[in-house]
């Protein structure tokens, strides 16, 4: 059988193959034809007040519940976060290994300034870092994410209930949660549920109390302070506070 991949290519062939090898190249130089290099570097969207914030987090989370989520290229992602970072929003979550706000809000570097902590409540600490990406950073949002089946919160209700007592540091981190537990004790529902819930209205309760500098940035409507709950099984985020 006769074989046209062993037919030595005419000239015409030949010229053919130049004319779309110089033709591709100028569509490449003239940004007509997709490449690596010719695309945008990613920067994230310009976000002008609050509540664009939080729509931006609640479109993304979206985006993740329904397993849609932005490509990402995070390598040109790094490169252009060497110098500076602009995040739109902080989140104040619990340090629970199955919950990530990058993940959960479909976000790319640089874009939320997080904060963890076992039970998503204050301390110093957190208070001084939330402080840091709002007034240094120009974050416009802080929300505070608590979750289903929260082990720190868990161990508030032990506190209180059976006054449980436990090792090392975990006692203050029981202490901490003991009184939003406390509020809720004796409400209908589910025990544990209603002191997450609460929990996560008392520590936006204090952020908004607390701080001489946040408290300016709410004044100013520089700032928003909202808090919500992760639900494990579906991924959704709900906005209770």
């Amino acid at each position: 059988m006769y074989d046209l991949c062993d037919k030595p290519p005419s000239d015409e062939r030949r010229n053919f193959l130049r004319l779309a090898t110089a033709s591709a190249g100028a569509l490449l130089l003239s940004g007509a034809l997709p490449n690596a290099s010719a695309n945008p570097t990613p920067t994230p969207l310009t976000v002008l007040n609050p509540a664009q914030a939080l729509a931006r987090l609640m479109e993304g989370n979206k985006r993740y519940v329904a397993d849609v989520t932005k490509r990402r290229d995070l390598m040109v992602e790094r490169d252009t976060l060497l110098n500076s970072q602009h995040p739109f929003a902080a989140v104040l979550a619990c340090a629970d290994s199955r919950i990530a706000p990058e993940y959960v809000f479909d976000s790319g570097l640089g874009e939320l300034f997080s904060v963890r902590v076992a039970g998503n409540f204050v301390t110093d600490e957190v208070l001084a870092s939330l402080e840091y990406a709002i007034t240094e950073l120009g974050s416009l949002l802080i929300l505070v994410l608590g979750h289903e089946r929260c082990g720190a919160v868990a161990a508030g209700i032990k506190a209180v209930n059976h006054n449980t007592t436990f090792p090392g540091k975990i006692q203050g981190l029981a202490d901490a949660i003991k009184p939003s537990v406390s509020k809720v004790l004796h409400a209908p529902g589910n025990l544990l549920d209603n002191a997450i819930e609460q929990n996560v209205r008392d520590t936006v309760a204090r952020l908004k109390s607390e701080s001489r500098l946040l408290a300016n940035a709410l004044a100013a409507e520089k700032l928003s302070i909202v808090g919500a709950i992760y639900r494990l099984h579906s991924g959704a985020v709900d906005l209770i506070a």
